[in-house]
């Protein structure tokens, strides 16, 4: 498989969100208030939904389109792929 320009980005994002996980853990460890957790939540949902949104559209614009291009999948198998892949946006 090969990896596209955005992969570095979404592995440094799911990362990001990985220690702000990592220190939700300790707050609720601690009891801190349940509205600063609540915000930290929120922060770590909204990296991994972008992370996902950028990974989506770089499978769009690079594999396919490479393979419309290319002629390496059919139409149907192409609309299908786009299709299954948009659910997740």
């Amino acid at each position: 498989m090969t990896t596209h320009a955005s992969h570095p980005d979404i592995i440094k994002r799911l990362k990001r969100a990985e220690g702000h996980l990592k220190s939700i853990i300790v707050m609720l460890e601690e009891e801190r208030g349940c509205r600063d957790i609540a915000q930290q939540l929120q922060a770590v949902e909204s990296a991994v939904s972008n992370a996902k949104k950028i990974l989506v559209h770089d499978h769009i614009d690079h594999c396919l389109e490479h393979a419309v291009h290319k002629g390496t999948q059919g139409t149907d198998d192409t609309i299908r792929e786009f299709k299954a892949i948009t659910k997740y946006l």
